[in-house]
């Protein structure tokens, strides 16, 4: 008798030891990200179905950004759980300080060595623990990692329309065929809009306005998509952004060559792009630059950059260039000549309320009708290991911040394995690890 205790004890520690989610008894993921849904969009707009979710599953009051708001270091912040200090990903371009190369945003989507600094996607980590993934023309998606790409990859093109809504809804068909008919357990999916918009015609216009409600029926027909899979009881679903967007007007353009010799005192920039630049110094003449543009602009902040404040999270890595500046709300920072091109943009301090982000969610782990504090982007991250049963990489994020959100916040439910925050690592990284 003693020696059967032994052997069913044995097998049931064999058992345990396995990954839960090689046994799927986690529920699947999806992930639908909205580059440039600000926060409040949907407060001036007719949006039954986003005010279905509302009830029926979990909002935010508002996510915060990493601090540089765009669309590439926002979304690897996410898919990471690092901050950009930790990930690298500094930029919309691929650049290098030496050679001036600038490889352009939608090219940079296929660089893997843009992407690919140590710091794991979550596709990744999902892959090497069982599970199977993909990624729809999300960011960092379509490259490889360590020479391992994501199991099924979709990248768009330069010049794919981001606004076509039958695309957008055989986008939501394909993704469905993905989970139902190849068994994948994680999926992300981009939408280029309402960003674009947002850059075109600006924040407060109705053309915002429609393109919200095109996303709103959008998230209609997913929910529909969801139904007609099977997968009402098995998905759950959460709904995020990148960054938020501002009014920008050209009375407010900061051009730098009023106050200082370009040509003569840098050997690489990265301007015109927003709010946020980044200054390379010929050698020697770093404190000219900082002095010709400290007190410039009334609404331009320069920084040195061991001067960048801690908050940022952005100092420590070796592709943030000498000299950091960051314009007020609303202010677009040239080099040589004003390009008035956006009447909307991004790219500011994090802390504004216009570059805040949205965060929906719903699903057989999340509660119904629940309302989240605030929280940083970096958080989304141990949330979607915690559902996916995923023993995550060493993060920034902390899942105190969500696990509120969840059905039953003590295991997430009884198939979830329960992750506990241990201590911290160094430059403020945690890693998670699952206990039963």
């Amino acid at each position: 008798m003693k020696s059967e205790l032994l052997l069913v004890l044995a097998l049931f520690l064999c058992v345990s030891s396995k990954p839960l989610s090689k046994r799927k008894m986690n529920n699947k993921l999806l992930l639908i990200s909205f580059d440039g849904f600000r926060w409040d969009y949907d407060q001036d707009v007719n949006t039954p179905n986003l005010d279905k979710l509302v009830k029926e599953g979990v909002k935010a009051k508002y996510i915060n950004p990493p601090a540089i708001t765009m669309t590439s270091p926002s979304h690897f912040t996410t898919i990471t759980g690092r901050w950009i200090e930790d990930h690298g990903v500094v930029h919309n371009l691929m650049f290098n300080d030496t050679t001036g190369l600038r490889v352009p945003h939608k090219a940079t989507l296929k660089r893997s060595e843009w992407w690919d600094n140590g710091a794991l996607p979550l596709w990744i980590t999902a892959q090497n623990q069982g599970l199977k993934t993909g990624s729809f023309f999300y960011p960092g998606g379509g490259v490889n990692y360590g020479g391992q790409a994501v199991d099924r990859s979709l990248v768009a093109d330069h010049g794919h329309p981001d606004d076509n809504e039958t695309e957008w809804r055989q986008n939501i068909d394909t993704v469905m065929g993905w989970f139902t008919k190849d068994d994948l357990d994680f999926v992300t999916l981009y939408y280029g809009e309402p960003d674009n918009v947002g850059h075109a015609f600006g924040p407060e216009t109705p053309e915002r306005r429609k393109i919200i409600e095109q996303i709103d029926r959008t998230i209609g027909y997913l929910r529909e998509a969801i139904h007609k899979s099977g997968l009402t009881d098995h998905l759950n679903v959460i709904l995020t952004s990148d960054h938020g967007m501002t009014t920008v007007k050209k009375v407010n353009e900061i051009k730098l060559s009023n106050y200082m010799s370009l040509l003569n005192l840098t050997r690489f920039d990265l301007l015109d792009y927003g709010g946020f630049g980044m200054i390379t110094p010929r050698e020697g003449r770093q404190q000219e630059v900082y002095d010709a543009l400290k007190n410039a602009h009334p609404n331009l902040t320069v920084y040195k950059k061991e001067e960048i404040p801690e908050h940022f999270h952005i100092r420590r890595h070796e592709r943030i260039q000498p000299i950091v500046l960051l314009a007020d709300l609303g202010f677009n920072i040239n080099s040589r000549i004003i390009l008035y091109i956006n009447k909307g943009d991004h790219g500011y301090s994090n802390e504004e309320m216009d570059m805040k982000m949205i965060f929906r969610a719903f699903g057989p782990d999340f509660r119904d009708n629940f309302l989240a504090e605030p929280f940083d982007s970096v958080s989304i991250y141990p949330l979607m290991c915690k559902l996916l049963g995923v023993v995550p990489e060493a993060n920034n994020g902390s899942l105190s911040d969500t696990k509120d959100m969840l059905v039953d916040n003590s295991d997430a439910g009884k198939h979830l394995i329960r992750l506990s925050e241990g201590a911290p690592l160094k430059n403020g990284l945690f890693h998670q690890s699952n206990r039963l």
